[in-house]
């Protein structure tokens, strides 16, 4: 993922404007536009709480949030947890056209953009909230959780355009579920632009795979 450095300044100008607002017109909630400018196909840093693109951040998760009190998971009751987690996952997910893997003690969301987003925007479509508000519900009630979420495109556009859509587009699902009253502390936001097909770019089905913004949900311990 290619980084640059913000200035204090920029920084700090992040730390003053609500990351995403919502269009009096189209009802749609979109990054601002002082996020989107910092952002500009490069790592944010962290963002009131919020951890873009900075991996070394985003392996103290673990330590701050036992610290302020939330219980890590241990042995055996860390598949219980994600058991129960999938299941109500499942459960309030089902024909929401977001589907739910799992693999070990990892939860899978996968978003496809064409029920998300509009056609290169990183504004979450209005019909899409009440997705996103199911899968925040679980997130508060599942708390002992932490929360990657990654945005990716397909390869059409230049690369600095799909790098800057998909870290868009993956602040913006995270900004929604903190909005929801989710903590801030337990999300890592990563945009991978082209990089990570899922699919051969060679068919417009293998595009429409690509363009996606995925969850992964894995316990919190304090390994």
């Amino acid at each position: 993922m290619n980084k640059i450095s913000l200035t204090a300044s920029a920084i700090a100008l992040s730390f003053t404007v609500t990351a995403c607002t919502t269009d009096p017109y189209t009802g749609e909630r979109q990054v601002s536009k002082t996020v989107i400018g910092a952002s500009a196909g490069a790592a944010l840093g962290a963002l009131g709480g919020l951890i873009v693109g900075n991996s070394t951040n985003a392996n103290k998760r673990n330590a701050i949030l036992i610290g302020a009190g939330i219980g890590a998971l241990a042995g055996g009751s860390i598949g219980v947890y994600m058991d129960k987690q999938e299941s109500r996952l499942r459960e309030q997910l089902r024909g929401s056209g977001v589907s739910v893997t799992r693999n070990g003690d990892i939860i899978r969301l996968n978003m496809p953009s064409n029920i998300t987003f509009a056609t290169g925007q990183s504004g979450i479509k209005a019909e899409f909230y009440n997705v996103l508000n199911s899968v925040s519900l679980v997130l508060k009630e599942y708390n002992r959780t932490i929360v990657n979420v990654f945005g990716h495109t397909d390869s059409d556009g230049g690369d600095g355009y799909n790098q800057d859509l998909s870290e868009r587009r993956a602040v913006s699902v995270a900004q929604f579920l903190i909005d929801q009253g989710t903590d801030s502390r337990r999300y890592y936001v990563v945009g991978f632009g082209e990089t990570r097909p899922v699919a051969s770019n060679a068919s417009a089905g293998g595009k429409a795979a690509n363009r996606r913004v995925e969850i992964e949900i894995s316990p919190l311990t304090d390994g």
